[in-house]
């Protein structure tokens, strides 16, 4: 079935504003940046979003299911729960240019709402949730079903300071070696040593 070209419009801006948010920060970003951005008109844009708010609530939903569908699509390719693991933690090399300019988009976003707006920080946390969740059914599937959301939360913790100081020291190369430590501590869990923890 074909998408409507309002629905592509709106998508459009979605995307647009998305990138924009993650670059320059939702603060920083206006309609104008959007206008811009998109190439969609400001009156149309009024017509699909009334304020700069909703257009980030419609920018998480789009980043949510994102990363749904990413998340399926691992549990779909990858056999065992250590193989989604070390893909989950692959994402660092995959978004390291991203992360040495920017950041991490969700830990950003999450620490510029979280100072000034809650009601729609409490909205961006979804992202860190969906991956909390799928974290802790590979560690329990791993047979950490008792420790298992205390290390889906390690992980992300320890993911989201070295994206912080890949950021804040652009350095690429000390992300890959911070991965290269992450990938030795899931093998030992995998083989079951509990000493690494």
């Amino acid at each position: 079935m074909a998408i409507k070209k309002s629905e592509r419009t709106r998508q459009r801006i979605v995307e647009s504003a998305n990138r924009l948010f993650y670059r320059q920060g939702f603060h920083n970003t206006s309609f104008t940046d959007v206008v811009a951005a998109s190439g969609v008109p400001r009156g149309n844009i009024y017509y699909y979003f009334k304020t700069k708010d909703e257009i980030l609530l419609a920018a998480i939903d789009y980043r949510l299911e994102r990363i749904k569908v990413m998340l399926e699509g691992w549990s779909d390719t990858y056999r065992t729960p250590l193989e989604r693991l070390h893909r989950f933690i692959a994402l660092l090399d995959d978004t390291a240019e991203a992360l040495t300019q920017f950041g991490c988009p969700m830990g950003s976003l999450n620490a510029e709402l979280g100072k000034a707006n809650r009601a729609l920080q409490h909205h961006a946390a979804q992202l860190f949730a969906l991956f909390e969740d799928w974290l802790t059914d590979q560690f329990a599937e791993l047979g950490y079903a008792g420790r298992a959301r205390e290390l889906a939360l390690r992980l992300i913790s320890i993911g989201q300071g070295i994206s912080m100081l890949t950021h804040v020291h652009h350095d690429a190369d000390w992300l890959r070696s911070e991965r290269r430590r992450l990938r030795r501590w899931l093998d030992q869990l995998a083989e079951g040593d509990e000493s690494c923890l």
